[in-house]
C-alpha cells in the first residue's frame, strides 16, 4: 500500500511504515495537482499537517483514498463529515505536540514581560550608539512566578500549559466547554511529582482576574475573544494566541495595544495566515512567530510515529 505525506513526515515514522510493507512517498504536491497525484501512484493513505486542504472536491475526486491522518491536533483543514460519508477514515495525533506548544506559550510570555522581542530588534541597529537609552527602555520588566495566568480551553495543550505555568510557581485560572474540573499533576526528573486540582470558571472571570491569557481553543466561526472580551482583561495584561487564527480578533487587539490596555501580544497563528496583516508584523508590542506551535524535533518525531503507528492499525 502507498502512503503519501504531503507536508513530511519524520524520519522515525517513514521507517516505520517501510518496515510493515507501505510505500511512503513524501513529494510535496501542489494543492491544485494532488488529486492527480493521488490517483496516478495509487495512493490509499494521505498524510497532512496543516498546508494541505483535504476538502469535498479532492475526496470526490479520489475513489481509492482510504485513510486520511492529520499530524497535529485540529482537522479544521479537513472535511471530516464528507470523509465519513464516503468511509474515508479520519485521525489525528492529538498528544503529540502538546509539550511543545506549551514551550512556545512561555517563549511569548517571556517575550513580552521582558521586551526581548522588541529588544531584539533594536539591539543590532542601536546596540552600540544608544545602550543606556535601550536599557533604561527595557527596565521595567516584570516575573511571571505569582502572576495568575488564564487559559482559555483546557484540552491536552491548554492542561499542558498549566503545568508550566504551576511549575513556575504561577496560579491557573481556566475555562473549557466541557471540563469542568482537572487534576494536573507536574512530574519532576527525579520521579517525584505534585498535584494540583483546578475548576473551571467562567470566561469573564478568567478574563479579569488574570495577569496574561493563553487561548487553547479549536477553529471558530466567531471570535472568542474580541473587542468586548479585551475590555474585560486587566490593564496591563498579555495575551497569547498558539490556537488558531480568527479565535482573536486582530483589529481589537491592535486596538487595545495601542491605547495601552494591553501591554503586549504573543502571536503565533494569524486571521489571514500566511499573510499576515502588516499592522500586525509591524506592532512593537507582538511577539511573533509563524505557526510553529508544534514544530519541534520532538515533536515531529512523536507525530510520526503515532501517525503511522495508527497508520498501520488501520491499513493491516
Amino acid at each position: 500500500m502507498k502512503i503519501l505525506a504531503n507536508d513530511g513526515m519524520a524520519q522515525e515514522g517513514i521507517d516505520l511504515l517501510e518496515k510493515e510493507g507501505f510505500e511512503v512517498k513524501t513529494t510535496h504536491v501542489a494543492q491544485e495537482q494532488l488529486a492527480n497525484y493521488i490517483n496516478s501512484n495509487k495512493i490509499t493513505g494521505l498524510l497532512v499537517r496543516s498546508a494541505t486542504k483535504v476538502d469535498k472536491k479532492l475526496m470526490d475526486d479520489c475513489p481509492d483514498l482510504k485513510v486520511i491522518g492529520r499530524g497535529g491536533v485540529g482537522l479544521d483543514n479537513i472535511d471530516v463529515a464528507h470523509a465519513e460519508s464516503k468511509g474515508i477514515t479520519v485521525f489525528n495525533t492529538p498528544e503529540a505536540s502538546s509539550e511543545s506548544v506549551a514551550e512556545l506559550v512561555f517563549a511569548h510570555l517571556l517575550n513580552g514581560v521582558r521586551f526581548l522581542h522588541d529588544a531584539n530588534r533594536h539591539m543590532p541597529l542601536e546596540g552600540d550608539s544608544q545602550f543606556k537609552q535601550l536599557k533604561k527602555s527595557y527596565a521595567a520588566g516584570v516575573e511571571l512566578r505569582g502572576k495568575n495566568l488564564g487559559i482559555v480551553g483546557f484540552g491536552r495543550i491548554g492542561q499542558a500549559t498549566a503545568r508550566m505555568a504551576l511549575a513556575l510557581g504561577m496560579e491557573v485560572l481556566f475555562t473549557d466547554h466541557t471540563t469542568k474540573e482537572a487534576i494536573i499533576s507536574i512530574p519532576f526528573f527525579d520521579g517525584r511529582s505534585i498535584e494540583f486540582k483546578l475548576q473551571s470558571i467562567e470566561l469573564k472571570e478568567v478574563l479579569s482576574q488574570s495577569d496574561f491569557v493563553s487561548l487553547h481553543v479549536p477553529s471558530q466561526e466567531n471570535y472568542v475573544i474580541g473587542k468586548k472580551e479585551l475590555g474585560l482583561m486587566k490593564p496591563g495584561s498579555g495575551i497569547i494566541n498558539t490556537s488558531r487564527g480568527g479565535v482573536l480578533d486582530e483589529v481589537a487587539l491592535v486596538e487595545a495595544l495601542d491605547n495601552d490596555h494591553l501591554a503586549f501580544a504573543g502571536l503565533d497563528v494569524f486571521e489571514s495566515e500566511p499573510n499576515p496583516e502588516i499592522k500586525i508584523l509591524m506592532n512593537p508590542k507582538i511577539s511573533l512567530s509563524p505557526h510553529i506551535g508544534g514544530s519541534t524535533m520532538e515533536a515531529q518525531q512523536r507525530i510520526g510515529m503515532e501517525l503511522a503507528q495508527k497508520l498501520i492499525k488501520l491499513l493491516k
